[in-house]
């Protein structure tokens, strides 16, 4: 018989996080390495785990995560806005718990575009009066 999972797909700046939620004993898998190998920071281990802590389901499931783009920390982003929204698959009771903890909500922040006639976004040339 299939086991059962629950998928979430997360998102911040330019990382994407692809979450399974597996009923288990509380390990996290981040691209086939274990989470204390990928994050250098334990800040970034807290990030990921906030979710279920949250919801007070830290040894209740596995998380493996497949994780694409941008650094460290939009990835760690990525992956707490990913086990949220499968956690909210799991059980849609979560959604008040998850909400007020800002979990579900989707940082828009991007990097801004540079623009011509300038060095950067928006830092323009050096002025001189002569």
């Amino acid at each position: 018989m299939a086991q059962v999972q629950y998928n979430g797909t997360g998102r911040r700046k330019t990382s994407v996080a692809r979450v399974r939620l597996v009923p288990g004993t509380g390990r996290i898998v981040i691209n086939k390495r274990d989470s204390e190998d990928y994050f250098p920071y334990e800040t970034l281990r807290v990030i990921t785990k906030q979710p279920l802590a949250v919801t007070e389901n830290e040894g209740n499931y596995d998380v493996y995560v497949n994780v694409d783009g941008g650094g460290f920390t939009g990835q760690a982003g990525a992956i707490r806005h990913g086990i949220a929204r499968a956690l909210l698959e799991a059980d849609p009771e979560y959604r008040t718990t998850l909400k007020r903890a800002g979990l579900l909500t989707r940082d828009p922040r991007k990097k801004e575009r540079k623009k011509y006639g300038l060095k950067a976004a928006r830092r323009a040339p050096q002025f001189s009066k002569r």
